[in-house]
């Protein structure tokens, strides 16, 4: 665990952690009188993190959810944990707002894209056909009175890897609170949840990065507090073959890696819900997109296009309200 610190006032210091965890580096930044409580915090919640990734992961068999997979289709419902079953409670409520543009059983597909892009080569038609025939968020049934999930279709896979990050930057953001740290930023790549402001501040400041150069200086700067903010693009994540770019974002509807090159950033009032939408937009596009974010309560959202090679800029109508003064 890496740890830095800067004092801020005369009873209250800045401790910064981060470690690496979910393929991606974590850090978790919080006010604190003393370093021994913070060290512990940051301690409690990587182990929060290393806990959450066992249920969500898909890149470890013996994950909660590899397991649950594996009973897809028997006819039997499988008693899941609360974290699992609260989080896909969340995404078919997400699901169908969307109209399925966000889909956790996303999985077979999105397992052909990471073979294409591993190998450079496209799936072949009948390839995605085969893996659409498995993809259906209605085919996913919950009992809430038993906890249980079915997955009524033999070879379903779920890929939470468009909502677990912002869900676990939540949890982890919750349990720094429970233990009394109001004032904290959590990071979990893309995904952050930001806590009460830092001292003598109105927010946490936020960079959004611009399109064509995501690792250079923010092209917009926010100030956010008591929400989470999440970024979806292809920026690292794609393939280029025969000229066509292939985003590692799938549209479930089609079977196909976006071409146009596109970035969402959506603000909500927790991490789920930004971290699944900043998905749907980018596959939605902005007429759709923003339609959608509009109506959504304590929702914003931006969503940058490359057209003709030029990015272009649409924000949902509350976005401009958390621009830093």
């Amino acid at each position: 665990m890496c740890l830095t610190r800067t004092t801020f006032a005369q009873s209250l210091e800045r401790f910064t952690f981060t470690e690496p965890h979910l393929g991606t580096i974590i850090t978790l930044t919080l006010y604190a009188s003393e370093e021994n409580a913070a060290n512990e915090a940051a301690r409690s919640a990587f182990l929060r993190v290393k806990e959450l990734d066992l249920i969500f992961s898909d890149y470890k068999p013996d994950s909660e959810v590899m397991r649950l997979c594996q009973h897809a289709g028997s006819g039997q419902p499988v008693p899941v944990s609360p974290e699992l079953f609260q989080l896909l409670q969340r995404a078919l409520v997400i699901s169908d707002q969307t109209q399925g543009a966000f889909d956790v059983t996303v999985g077979p597909l999105v397992q052909l894209w990471r073979r294409g892009r591993k190998q450079k080569t496209l799936p072949t038609p009948d390839e995605i056909a085969a893996a659409r025939e498995l993809v259906g968020w209605k085919r996913i049934v919950l009992n809430p009175a038993q906890q249980t999930v079915e997955l009524t279709k033999p070879g379903m896979r779920l890929d939470f890897g468009g909502i677990a990050k912002g869900f676990i930057a939540q949890q982890v953001s919750q349990q720094l609170r429970e233990q009394g740290f109001q004032q904290t930023l959590v990071a979990v790549a893309g995904d952050l949840v930001a806590g009460d402001a830092p001292p003598q501040k109105a927010g946490w400041r936020i960079g959004v990065a611009p399109l064509e150069t995501p690792n250079g200086p923010p092209s917009r700067m926010l100030q956010l507090k008591n929400c989470a903010i999440s970024t979806s693009g292809d920026a690292f994540q794609f393939v280029e073959i025969a000229g066509v770019r292939y985003s590692h974002i799938v549209d479930p509807q089609t079977g196909i890696g976006l071409t146009q090159q596109s970035s969402c950033t959506i603000i909500a009032k927790e991490g789920s819900t930004a971290d699944a939408l900043a998905t749907a937009v980018c596959i939605l596009g902005s007429a759709r997109g923003l339609k959608l974010i509009d109506s959504c309560e304590q929702t914003a959202g931006l969503l940058v296009t490359a057209i003709d090679g030029k990015p272009q800029t649409v924000e949902s109508k509350s976005f401009s309200k958390y621009d830093l003064p």
